[in-house]
C-alpha cells in the first residue's frame, strides 16, 4: 500500500473516532482532524451542534476557525483536514479562507444525504467541495470518499433516532 494511502487511511479513520466521541458527547457524528505537513497532529474537533443548537457547528468549520487564528498561513498551506465526512459548502469555504492545503475525507455529501434524508438538523447540501474549492483562486486538494462504508457506519441508526 502507498505510504500516503496508510497514513491517510490512520489519520482519517482518528476522524472517526473523533465523530464516535461527538455523538457520546450528545453531537452529531462528525469529526475533523488537522494534521501537519511533517504527519502531526495539530487539532481535532468534534461537532459542536449541542448545546446551542449551532446549525454552523460543523467540526470542519470549527477545525479551520481554530486553525486560521492559531496557525501561520505557510504552515496551513501543508497541512490536511482529515473529515469523517465531505466538507459542506460551507465547510469548503473556511476551509479555503483559512488556506488549508488539502481535505480527505470519508462520506461523500451525496451519500450523506440519502442517510439524513430531510433531517431538520442536517439540510444536506448535494455539494461536492471539490465544486466550491474550483471556484477559488489558489488549489486545494481533495482525496475523498475514502473508507466510505466505514464512515457511513458512523451514521446507522443515528438520523432516525435523532428525530
Amino acid at each position: 500500500m502507498d505510504r500516503l494511502l496508510a497514513a491517510d487511511e490512520t489519520f482519517l479513520r482518528r476522524s472517526f473516532d473523533v465523530a464516535r466521541s461527538a455523538v457520546a458527547n450528545g453531537n452529531h457524528p462528525f469529526g475533523a482532524v488537522l494534521v501537519s505537513g511533517s504527519g502531526q497532529v495539530l487539532l481535532e474537533i468534534e461537532n459542536g451542534f449541542m448545546p446551542d443548537r449551532d446549525m454552523t457547528g460543523h467540526a470542519e468549520r470549527l477545525l479551520a476557525t481554530q486553525a486560521s487564528k492559531k496557525f501561520a498561513a505557510d504552515v496551513l498551506a501543508h497541512c490536511t483536514i482529515y473529515s469523517s465526512a465531505e466538507p459542506c459548502a460551507m465547510c469548503a469555504g473556511a476551509i479555503y479562507w483559512a488556506g488549508i492545503g488539502r481535505v480527505v475525507y470519508g462520506l461523500s455529501e451525496h451519500r450523506l444525504k440519502a442517510i439524513t434524508g430531510k433531517h431538520e438538523e442536517n439540510p444536506t447540501l448535494d455539494l461536492p467541495c471539490r465544486t466550491v474549492f474550483a471556484a477559488g483562486q489558489r488549489p486545494v486538494e481533495v482525496v475523498g470518499p475514502l473508507l466510505e462504508n466505514e464512515a457511513a457506519a458512523l451514521h446507522a441508526d443515528f438520523w432516525q433516532a435523532a428525530v
